[in-house]
Parts: C-alpha cells; sequence; structure tokens
C-alpha cells in the first residue's frame, strides 16, 4: 500500500510540476491585460484569503474596503489607506496568478472574469 501511495504521488507531482513550470513572469502590459477590470481570488502566505476587483482606472475593491493598484517595473503595485504601495512580482499561467515577493511565492489566485461580487 506504502508503495502505491508513494507512486501515485511521484505521478502526481510529476504531472503537476509543469503547470507551475509553464508559468513565467509577466510584463506590465500583460498584467494589466490579465487583471484590469476583473476580480482575482486566492490567498496570501499569511493565510489570509482575498477576493478583489481591479478596476481599470486603478480601484481596488473588495468586502468593505477599497484601495488601488498600478504597475510599475513589470510589477503590480496596491496601495490600502495611506500606507506605502506595496509592490508583487506577477507570474501568469492561464487563469492562475502567482504573486512574488523578492522572487519568492507570496501568494496566488484565480482570475475570475469582471466583478460578480458587485464590489
Amino acid at each position: 500500500m506504502k508503495t502505491l501511495f508513494v507512486a501515485a504521488l511521484t505521478a502526481f507531482a510529476a504531472t503537476a510540476a509543469p503547470a507551475v513550470a509553464d508559468a513565467r513572469a509577466a510584463s506590465g502590459a500583460e498584467i494589466r491585460a490579465a487583471i484590469a477590470g476583473n476580480t482575482v481570488q486566492g490567498s496570501m502566505v499569511d493565510a489570509s484569503d482575498y477576493t478583489e476587483f481591479y478596476a481599470a482606472n486603478g480601484t481596488i475593491r473588495g468586502d468593505g474596503y477599497t484601495g488601488s493598484w498600478h504597475i510599475e517595473d513589470n510589477r503590480m503595485c496596491f496601495r490600502y489607506g495611506n500606507g506605502a504601495a506595496d509592490c508583487y512580482g506577477v507570474r501568469l499561467d492561464g487563469n492562475r496568478v502567482i504573486w512574488l515577493k523578492n522572487g519568492q511565492t507570496d501568494g496566488t489566485g484565480t482570475i475570475v472574469t469582471g466583478n460578480p461580487s458587485d464590489f
């Protein structure tokens, strides 16, 4: 049984690895094309879940809060309240988003067309 489990796990890892490997760093234009006017649902490594709508005008709308976003040096930057903007590298793989901080995955999300939560 243990051998079967290890074989299944190995097969799963072999098929799952290309999806992450194929994700590449996105350009600012690619980030804007994928994110503007859409919602991203996901979680960050600090275990916080999020669902945010990113309006084309740079406004972020979430459940009970707003913020702003912009593209800077092929990174997506977020500002909430009066704090400084926090910028992330972005990898895109279909409708999957991987947020990168200092070259490490800091969160993931799924792009959902439009604003289905009516934020």
